[in-house]
């Protein structure tokens, strides 16, 4: 048993809506784990569901053995899953260390202590502590999302596209980052549409297409197929 086990996840966003018909996943601890496919073939929703952001239609997800689907995403979050959203993920006229508190909030007894090992893990947030995020940079921005996200100490960590928007050299920083967070400990599950760097920081891959599992396996061998290249790696 993984740490975190979706099986057989239908969802959507209206009653009459099935985005999902059916997903399964596992995340093992400690492991990075890329979900890659298609333009609307679930991916984002696949993460919302998981945190408790979208009901489920039917389908389980447990965390460490715990059934989690139907709580609401707060409990979710104070049960070790933390979400960081593509957009919207950050309080732009808020300060980085403003930020930090909200991303505290579940537990706010110590918060003081987790921003200033926030601080020390991330240099650069340190150096930007009084600034407000809006004058970050792009990638400063997404390392500042996690940053908060990390703040309740999750054992996994959901990203949802966390390189959109970045240049090459961004996005290869980011993805160091997020490579650092997995190795101190914290599991990943990441949507990401630059599917060839993703899978190469990744242990294992997930391949969705119209809302249903296509393929799965070690991200070094997805990332050698040569249909998988053809189709989402533009080799």
């Amino acid at each position: 048993m993984g740490l975190l086990s979706v099986a057989g996840l239908v969802a959507g966003y209206s009653a009459a809506d099935e985005i999902l018909k059916g997903v399964n996943l596992v995340v093992d601890e400690g492991e990075i784990i890329t979900i890659i496919g298609p333009n609307g073939a679930g991916k984002s929703t696949l993460l919302k569901a998981i945190a408790g952001i979208l009901k489920l239609k039917s389908g389980t997800i447990s965390l460490a053995g715990r059934r989690i689907d139907g709580r609401p995403a707060r409990e979710i979050s104070t049960l070790g899953i933390a979400f960081v959203p593509q957009e919207h993920n950050i309080f732009p006229t808020m300060s980085v260390v403003e930020n930090l508190e909200i991303g505290g909030y579940v537990d706010r007894h110590r918060t003081r202590d987790r921003i200033a090992g926030i601080l020390e893990r991330f240099p650069i947030l340190a150096q930007k502590r009084r600034h407000a995020a809006r004058t970050l940079s792009g990638g400063q921005r997404q390392t500042l999302a996690m940053a908060m996200a990390l703040m309740v100490e999750p054992a996994l960590l959901l990203l949802d596209e966390p390189s959109a928007g970045l240049s090459p050299i961004a996005a290869e920083a980011l993805f160091e980052t997020i490579g650092a967070i997995n190795r101190a400990g914290v599991a990943i599950a990441m949507v990401e549409q630059n599917a060839r760097e993703a899978l190469a920081i990744a242990h294992r891959g997930y391949i969705l297409v119209d809302g249903s599992n296509s393929r799965s396996g070690r991200a070094a061998e997805l990332a050698a197929d040569p249909e998988v290249r053809r189709l989402f790696l533009g080799a």
